[in-house]
């Protein structure tokens, strides 16, 4: 039974965190389950991914942020586009951020339809979105940001999530980590690994 041969090969710790080594510098928390273990058991059988996400900076306040995604597909870009752009509201209590931390949470779901269905909840809105998928239950969504080590700030656009096909090894072995671990080069993954398809979030405050 090949689907059940899935190696986890990087545990994800509930809390984790992400900075920069100036205190003005953007830092990033990342909470990957619920406090809940029941609700975790419930989430993990339905195939259901679920993040929080904290951003905390002196200088986030009154920044306007932006979220934008790339699809890949066989190892080439086919769309780029814009999740969410805080200057498109025209309201200026959801234009910029309040305070000095910005909570983002993320929930996601491969669909029985074979969509990725995302929902990003931000302190005083939601914006759900969905994309095309292949016919598979192994979609993860991963801080890549985080798991990369790379580098986060102000001013210009940085990868941020990524929701990914695992990294098929011999034996019917898939893996995660090798992939979210790989680096910058993260547009070639799809040829480097052999994944069918994936997700690249990136986020901007400025």
């Amino acid at each position: 039974m090949k689907n059940l041969l899935i190696l986890f090969c990087c545990i994800l710790i509930p809390l984790s965190a992400y900075s920069q080594n100036s205190e003005n510098e953007l830092k990033m928390t990342t909470q990957f389950f619920s406090e809940n273990q029941e609700l975790n058991d419930i989430m993990r059988f339905e195939g259901i991914n679920y993040m929080k996400v904290f951003f905390t900076g002196n200088e986030l306040k009154d920044k306007k942020y932006k979220l934008t995604v790339k699809e890949i597909w066989d190892g080439k870009l086919k769309e780029e586009s814009v999740v969410f752009d805080s200057k498109s509201i025209g309201i200026r209590q959801f234009e910029m951020v309040n305070d000095t931390v910005l909570k983002i949470k993320v929930i996601a779901k491969h669909t029985y339809d074979n969509k990725l269905k995302m929902t990003f909840m931000f302190p005083n809105f939601e914006i759900s979105s969905e994309y095309d998928a292949i016919d598979s239950d192994a979609y993860s969504l991963r801080n890549i940001a985080q798991e990369s080590k790379m580098e986060i700030g102000y001013n210009k656009k940085f990868y941020f999530l990524a929701y990914i096909l695992p990294y098929e090894k011999e034996g019917g072995v898939r893996a995660y980590c090798e992939v979210g671990s790989a680096g910058k080069d993260i547009e070639t993954w799809g040829e480097k690994f052999g994944i069918k398809h994936y997700l690249i979030f990136e986020m901007l405050f400025e």
